[in-house]
């Protein structure tokens, strides 16, 4: 029986399909493919010199993508020092009119903008398909935005960290994640529960 760690370094197919997943993972945090292509370079150099250590009590990949995450969140620290932070509140402003037209002026919502009722988004979230289509709404929002909510939902940075990481207040940090989770909210309402095909938001 083929062990793990023998399957990472001997089925080419199972590696293929691993590299390309984790690619394409790493693409959406980083959002740079160049640094992508090192970062999972990096990875998988890891988790191969690193195969003994897998114990196999978890899956393979599941472990390989712990070490991915561990590589992203470095490469984030490292440029996370340079990013421009008033484009931020640049790409910022274009989301405020949207979900202004969302709200009455008491703060509840219109009634047409309503949240749908997602009916049972555990056999949802089950299809890859909702991945597909996350990942899509996820690439439509502006960069920046997508990096703070990637940051903290998906990397599992601490809110503080983000806001030291990123030289953000708290408060702008906790604008962004809510618009974030807004916009992705209204993008899977339109493109998955109610089935009107590729996002377009």
């Amino acid at each position: 029986m083929t062990s793990g760690s023998d399957r990472l370094e001997n089925d080419k197919d199972y590696l293929v399909g691993l590299r390309r997943d984790m690619l394409r993972f790493t693409r959406l945090q980083l959002r740079d493919e160049h640094l992508a292509e090192d970062v999972v370079q990096e990875a998988l150099a890891a988790a191969l010199t690193g195969k003994r250590e897998f114990e196999g009590r978890s899956a393979l990949k599941t472990w390989v993508f712990g070490i991915l995450r561990n590589k992203i969140v470095d490469a984030i620290r490292v440029r996370s020092r340079t990013v421009n932070v008033g484009a931020l509140a640049d790409e910022e402003a274009g989301l405020d009119e949207a979900f202004e037209s969302l709200f009455k002026p008491n703060a509840h919502w219109h009634p047409e903008a309503r949240p749908r009722d997602w009916g049972d988004p555990e056999a949802a979230l089950r299809q890859d398909q909702f991945w597909v289509v996350f990942e899509a709404c996820l690439d439509h929002l502006p960069a920046n935005t997508a990096r703070v909510f990637m940051m903290r939902e998906f990397l599992e940075f601490d809110t503080e960290e983000v806001c030291a990481e990123l030289s953000l207040s708290s408060g702008n940090c906790h604008v962004i994640l809510h618009r974030a989770r807004n916009a992705l909210r209204r993008c899977l309402e339109k493109s998955w529960f109610a089935g009107e095909g590729a996002p377009s938001c």
